[in-house]
Order: structure tokens, then sequence, then C-alpha cells
């Protein structure tokens, strides 16, 4: 009865341990448009002033918390949303970047973070096209 007592006991452990992942950022993909899952569908970092900036959080794990963006031009934040996730398998969260009178041209960063911890960044140009 010990050892079915003591082998009951690991396989509990190994059952807790299980699908245990928690909440957290695999991939962060920028992009003109998106599919209607969350993906980025047409990936550049490269946008026209009149564009908009489409950013694709890949998450995997369960759990819920916060997703945020911090958009940046110029070192100035121009924007900061958040949106408040429950996954229980992998999944996309997507945001983007839209001016009604266009960007202006120059260096951009779109930082991602995860329950206020940073979870990477990705540098975009808004450039005039020839």
């Amino acid at each position: 009865m010990r050892n079915f007592t003591m082998l009951f006991m690991i396989l509990c452990a190994c059952l807790v341990g299980c699908g245990s992942e928690t909440l957290r950022v695999t991939s962060i993909q920028l992009g003109r448009s998106v599919n209607p899952d969350d993906t980025v569908s047409s990936f550049t970092t490269r946008f026209a002033p009149g564009e908009t900036v489409y950013l694709s959080v890949a998450t995997s794990g369960a759990g819920s918390g916060t997703i945020s963006v911090r958009w940046v031009y110029e070192g100035r934040v121009i924007d900061e949303p958040k949106k408040q996730v429950a996954y229980r398998i992998a999944a996309t969260t997507e945001f983007h970047l839209q001016s009604a009178t266009g960007f202006p041209p120059g260096g951009y960063t779109a930082e991602v973070f995860l329950n206020g911890q940073s979870a990477g960044s990705r540098p975009f140009r808004v450039e005039t096209r020839r």
C-alpha cells in the first residue's frame, strides 16, 4: 500500500506540472494587414504615411493578463493601447496604429508588454514613396 501511495503522489505531481505553462509572448510581427486569426498577412517594417501599421502578438501557454503596446515616434510615446486577454491555448492578439492625417516620416518602435514586463520590440519606418 505504501508503494501505491508513493506512486499516486508522483503521478499527481506530474499531472499538476503538465500543461501548466504560463502565458508568454512567442513572437511579435508587423505588417500592412492581418488574417482573420489576427496573424500578420503582409509582413513589412516600412510603411507609407497614410498606411495602418498592424502588430500581431503571438502567445503560448494558458492564463490571463494584460498585453499592451507602446508606440513610439522619435523617442516620444504616441499611443499605449492595452488589451485584457485570457487564453487556454496558443493565440494571437492584434493591435494597430493609424492616423487620419498620416504619420510623419521617421523611425518608430512598437514595444510589447505582458503584464507590465517588456516582451520585445520591433522598429519600423514611415517613408514617403518615390
